[in-house]
């Protein structure tokens, strides 16, 4: 009972503490200045950002000047940053809005289940709004002001949506990927496994009105044989959409990648690249690059599932989102990596194949995973390699766990640089899974291993970096530790780097800490 009382009181202490930061904090968010437009920072997914004075001159001088501790350890939510809040979701909690110089909590909005993408910003009439996904409630407007709900809606044509890439608006309208939860609802072996697929959603802006549906798999599963004389199974399924949509503007084209299948048969459109008209969904082309790939989360249980596929694929995902970018002569090219260890660049127009490099060994769980950058003034992709073994991984390749920098007309090599890991178990292994995020001259990473890292862009030089592989007193009173870094990835806005480190899905070192890096002196 004393012990219980003592908990009582620290949780009462920590209350306390974070109400008065809160209480101090102007509640009213500026919004006048947007650090981004969602996930990729610009609609291409090129992830540069301009507007920082963080460069190879001064980036050794990086302090951490504020840390926050989320609710959960799998922190999944990429930031929208503005002149002087940054917008982030906080899974246990909701939505909050924090002021960039303090970490104080301005507001917050309450939000149950698991917030699973980046903060989109929209503008709703003369309002504002945020853009979110939470994993199975499907999408969340809310006034970007005061956090006030102004619309959730569905994608009433799948009945089983997970919610995982990021949206993105164009014009009125929000384009959502979306995925199938049976890729998780296969392990019961009673499950009779699976039925749906993964598609493209056309919302309306100011309503949520669902204005067209384009699924991966046009094809009705059908029965297709039975285990244990009574679990009927179907099939094809699967061809989720994991990571958010790219926009050619000029085009009117919304591109994205596909997942593997879910059952047998596979479908032509897994492990694959689309092009759809963004008005209208209409189908352009598809590109697809491994074919065959049937693969569940059932694979992965020891003794053999009879939900597995027989035979089951490598799950060579495309989880990055591809780039649109330009060569130095103004020839238009889309970039996509793939869990493969793949890199493809495409004729953005046609699908047709450009060029392809090989740079990683591969496995379910990358090669390339969350989602490269591009400087086009440069003429430069810039690739985190995951290769942490997993899956049917070639073993037959060296892992090449590291960054590279390649060259965007042609894709061969200007500079590598391989990572070591900080021990020989798994949870130590030194991979960049999570996405990164270039400047002008610089390209930061965060590690596996839990390693934030700033890289020289024209060389592969590192030139600063910090372990969050410890304890954080972080501004609300919650007890704060690092871990791995993966999912979104660092934002760079300004003169900050703000980072979530801890995401713990896949047996990696779990964590709960947002970080924000600053120079000395800078201001936000």
């Amino acid at each position: 009972m004393a012990i219980a009382h003592l908990r009582f009181l620290v949780g009462c202490v920590a209350f306390v503490c974070a109400s008065a930061a809160s209480a101090d904090c102007n509640p009213t968010p500026g919004l006048t200045k947007l650090f981004s437009s969602g996930w990729g920072i610009d609609l291409a997914n090129q992830r540069l950002q301009r507007d920082t004075g963080i460069g190879r001159d001064n980036a050794a001088k990086l302090t951490l000047a504020w840390a926050y501790g989320f609710s959960s350890k799998k922190p999944r939510s990429w930031p929208l940053v503005t002149e002087d809040t940054i917008f982030i979701g906080d899974t246990g909690r909701g939505i909050v809005a924090l002021d960039r110089a303090t970490g104080c909590t301005r507001w917050l909005h309450e939000q149950q289940g698991e917030i699973s993408s980046a903060i989109v910003p929209a503008r709703i009439g003369d309002r504002v709004a945020l853009v979110y996904l939470e994993r199975t409630r499907g999408v969340f407007v809310i006034d970007a002001t005061d956090g006030k709900p102004i619309w959730n809606s569905h994608v009433p044509d799948e009945p089983l949506p997970m919610y995982s890439g990021t949206p993105i608006v164009h014009g009125d309208t929000v384009l959502v990927p979306l995925s199938s939860q049976e890729v998780g609802l296969s392990i019961n072996p009673l499950y009779g496994c699976c039925t749906t697929s993964g598609g493209m959603a056309a919302l309306e802006l100011a309503t949520g009105k669902q204005n067209w549906y384009r699924p991966t798999i046009d094809e009705p599963a059908r029965p297709t044989h039975r285990h244990w004389l009574f679990v009927q199974n179907y099939g094809p399924s699967g061809a989720p959409i994991w990571g958010a949509p790219t926009l050619d503007a000029e085009r009117g084209i919304v591109y994205f990648g596909t997942g593997q299948n879910y059952s047998l048969p596979a479908s032509d459109t897994s492990d694959a690249i689309f092009a759809l008209n963004a008005t209208s969904g209409e189908r352009l082309w598809i590109r697809q690059f491994t074919k065959g790939d049937a693969y569940n989360v059932a694979c992965d249980l020891p003794g053999g599932h009879p939900n597995c596929p027989d035979p089951r694929g490598p799950d060579f995902d495309f989880g990055a989102p591809p780039m649109l970018v330009r060569t130095a002569d103004g020839r238009a090219l889309l970039i996509a990596g793939q869990k493969s260890g793949d890199i493809h660049a495409l004729d953005p127009a046609t699908g047709d194949v450009i060029w392809t490099r090989r740079i990683g060994l591969g496995g379910a769980l990358g090669g390339i995973h969350w989602g490269m950058a591009a400087n086009e003034a440069t003429g430069t992709t810039f690739v985190p390699v995951s290769d942490i073994e997993a899956g049917q991984s070639d073993r037959s390749i060296e892992p090449q766990l590291g960054l590279f920098a390649l060259d965007i007309a042609t894709g061969q090599t200007r500079w590598q640089h391989v990572r070591k890991s900080r021990c020989e178990d798994r949870i130590c292994f030194g991979g960049l899974s999570a996405a990164i995020t270039a400047t002008p001259e610089l390209v930061v990473a965060g590690s596996l291993d839990g390693m934030l890292e700033v890289y020289d862009a024209a060389s592969g030089a590192v030139l600063w970096s910090d372990d969050s592989w410890k304890a954080f007193t972080a501004v609300n009173g919650v007890e704060t530790a690092g871990g791995a870094y993966d999912a979104h990835g660092p934002m760079i806005a300004g003169d900050q780097i703000i980072v979530s480190s801890g995401y713990d899905s896949f047996f990696q070192k779990p964590g709960n800490a947002l970080l924000v890096y600053q120079l000395p002196g800078g201001a936000p």
